[in-house]
């Protein structure tokens, strides 16, 4: 009997020692706006001049190569922003007035690993759901908990990792993990 407690007692500990992850309300507020980063593909609409007028990807710097003012910071930014860094590039020395408008045309992918059939990565589609993810990833694997996942989510500097439900909103760049059950 004395055996049975100790075990019970030394398994809560390790247990209890392995829970790093944080609740979701931790996670980033899904209502706020959209915030470019590496992997984004931008349109950008310079009114007047359609040679200037195309898409755009978010390189690894976080900058857009931008033709006649170089690499243009837009990490971090909203769309609204990146078309005043954008216009502001312009009107230093190279167009009067400039009228720039930003817009998503495809978001960076979101990435698939674990119990799913096809992991790797996927093209995102606003409003998803970590549901939706594993149906884009084919489905479970026999052996899949399908109860809940682990999302991967970057907050500034910080990575972030969530025990989550099925129906969890998911953002562009998130890694989802899906585990094996046990029993």
């Amino acid at each position: 009997m004395r055996w049975l407690a100790l075990i019970t007692v030394l398994l809560s500990l390790v247990l209890t020692g392995c829970a790093t992850t944080r609740p979701t309300t931790y996670m980033v507020d899904t209502k706020g706006p959209y915030l470019l980063d590496t992997g984004d593909i931008v349109r950008v609409s310079v009114y007047g001049d359609a040679e200037l007028s195309k898409t755009y990807k978010v390189d690894d710097n976080g900058a857009v190569a931008f033709p006649l003012v170089g690499p243009v910071p837009v990490r971090g930014g909203t769309t609204e922003d990146a078309a005043q860094r954008l216009a502001r590039a312009l009107a230093n020395g190279y167009m009067r007035n400039p009228d720039v408008a930003v817009e998503i045309d495809q978001y960076r992918p979101f990435y698939i690993q674990g119990e799913v059939k096809t992991a790797g990565q996927f093209p995102y589609v606003y409003g998803m759901t970590v549901r939706a993810a594993i149906s884009t990833a084919g489905g479970y694997t026999e052996t899949a908990d399908r109860g809940r996942a682990v999302v991967y989510r970057r907050q500034g500097s910080e990575m972030v990792k969530g025990a989550v439900d099925l129906d969890f909103p998911i953002f562009p760049g998130d890694t989802i993990v899906v585990q094996e059950r046990w029993f």
